[in-house]
């Protein structure tokens, strides 16, 4: 089974940009995007054999998910049930015989960190909300989760450190995650490998310096363990400030 996760930072401007090329020769089982930043009805896709998930943020223009999938799931949610978190179109879960999917957009703490407070709230509320689906069968997340786990994650950890993203408080809230029973496939299959990155600034030339960030992940439940085959990062795929990530079971 391949899955494809990409946060394309405007799906209408990613359309322009190879963006059906890149999903028609991948031909993934599961597909999930983050911050399509569209609402309703403001664009059309041909897609056939795909069943398509979408979650729009209240506020035009910002945030959202999707999930493209072949296969029809058993049952959809979208958000965690909870009002405060639910009004950004963040989460979109679906429900399969064997497991569950589920493709996020985490909050960014935001220049300032003036959002940390909020993401600590989120955080919390989230992994409870997995652990909730946990209980009853695996669990496949994947998303742009804003944060760089460790130093080998980003290309600067020293000058990053009190930055959106690197906070101690982000890095230790994917470290309680891990702890409860989930696996970062990337990190598990290439432990010591460097200068793999998935979201770039726009700014300083940083893509075409590799002066980067690895902040989009598949991470599973412990009891997908065996079932994990590889993991792929596509740096080479452009059209939005991140890249996509691939995840083989």
């Amino acid at each position: 089974m391949k899955l494809i996760s990409w946060n394309v930072n405007g799906l209408r401007a990613v359309m322009k940009k190879g963006f059906m090329e890149y999903f028609n020769e991948m031909d993934a089982d599961i597909f999930c995007l983050q911050e399509i930043k569209l609402q309703e009805g403001q664009i059309e896709m041909d897609l056939p054999g795909y069943h398509t998930y979408w979650n729009y943020a209240v506020k035009k223009g910002y945030s959202g998910t999707a999930v493209f999938t072949k296969e029809k799931p058993i049952r959809e949610t979208y958000g965690i049930g909870i009002e405060e978190h639910d009004q950004e179109g963040r989460v979109i879960t679906l429900e399969y015989k064997d497991f569950y999917l589920v493709t996020c957009y985490t909050p960014n703490s935001k220049r300032g960190l003036l959002r940390l407070d909020y993401r600590q709230v989120w955080e919390d509320d989230f992994k409870a909300y997995l652990n909730g689906l946990k209980v009853s069968k695996p669990v496949v997340l994947c998303g742009d989760l804003n944060v760089a786990h460790q130093e080998i994650d980003l290309k600067n950890p020293k000058s990053n450190k009190m930055n959106a993203g690197f906070t101690q408080e982000e890095r230790e809230k994917m470290t309680d995650l891990l702890n409860d029973g989930y696996i970062d496939t990337f990190r598990y299959l290439y432990p010591e490998q460097t200068g793999v990155y998935s979201w770039w600034s726009y700014m300083g030339k940083a893509r075409e310096n590799n002066t980067g960030w690895r902040i989009d992940y598949f991470i599973v439940s412990e009891n997908l363990k065996e079932a994990i085959k590889d993991a792929e990062v596509h740096a080479d795929i452009m059209g939005s400030d991140h890249c996509p990530v691939v995840l083989y079971l």
